[in-house]
């Protein structure tokens, strides 16, 4: 297992990723040279996604109103329109922020395309879900994930189909190659809840939930990582040779 550890260590100094960083980089080519307009135009967005994502993690997608929004953000409602079009599209937007500063869809990318083997995948496919359940995520986008899973919005289905299918493809590729289960077979979606059912757990233990939840987020992130593997890597391998078995 140190050997893994040693690994995954160094795949995150390949892509400069630090445990201060909420995410691993994503590769996104910006251009330097922007009309002071423009900057301007992102600015605001940007003063408004925060804004709504304070409120809507404090209290929720229906009792935030875009006009409470303006207010916080400091901008009319006309800027929100422009920006986001309406408080729907808004909250989506907040949503995914939150799960972008989770984990990015870059990050899992990198991940599924790097040359680790299968359990070294494994570790740093946990190492990356606790790490943003824990430390990596600060502010409101863990409560606003938190809110989303314990109370769901009217958006559940289109945040599910738009935010978090692209990310269960990835996680999906990893675990499959472990468990040696194909792509389309039912059994694969339930060993992917099986190993992300903790990590869900703990973003209600990071924002404060009470018990054993608190009491695991104030373990270091090594050690959750580690008892995490160590019971997944157990069951996916026992599921990969029953079915070698039944073949």
């Amino acid at each position: 297992m140190s050997m893994i550890v040693a690994t995954i260590a160094e795949f995150k100094t390949n892509l400069n990723y630090t445990d201060d960083e909420n995410t691993y980089p994503e590769r996104i080519s910006m251009s330097k040279s922007r009309r002071g307009s423009r900057a301007d135009g992102e600015a605001t967005r940007t003063r408004i996604l925060e804004a709504a994502g304070e409120m809507f993690a404090a209290a929720g997608y229906a009792a935030t109103t875009c006009k409470a929004i303006a207010e916080r953000a400091e901008v009319d409602q006309a800027s929100i329109n422009y920006h986001f079009r309406n408080r729907s599209a808004l909250y989506q937007a907040v949503v995914a922020e939150g799960h972008r500063h989770f984990v990015s869809v870059d990050a899992l990318r990198d991940l599924t395309e790097s040359r680790l083997d299968s359990s070294q995948k494994l570790w740093a496919l946990l190492d990356l879900l606790v790490h943003g359940a824990t430390t990596g995520c600060r502010g409101w986008h863990l409560k606003v994930l938190a809110q989303e899973l314990l109370s769901p919005s009217p958006h559940r289905q289109a945040l599910l189909t738009d935010v978090a299918a692209p990310k269960l493809s990835f996680i999906r590729a990893v675990i499959g190659e472990i468990a040696g289960i194909p792509q389309d077979d039912p059994a694969l979606t339930r060993c992917v809840l099986s190993v992300l059912a903790p990590c869900a757990m703990m973003l209600l233990g990071s924002v404060g939930a009470p018990g054993p939840l608190a009491e695991i987020s104030n373990m270091s992130r090594e050690t959750i990582t580690r008892h995490l593997y160590t019971f997944a890597i157990g069951g996916l391998e026992a599921i990969s040779r029953e079915r070698e078995k039944g073949r």
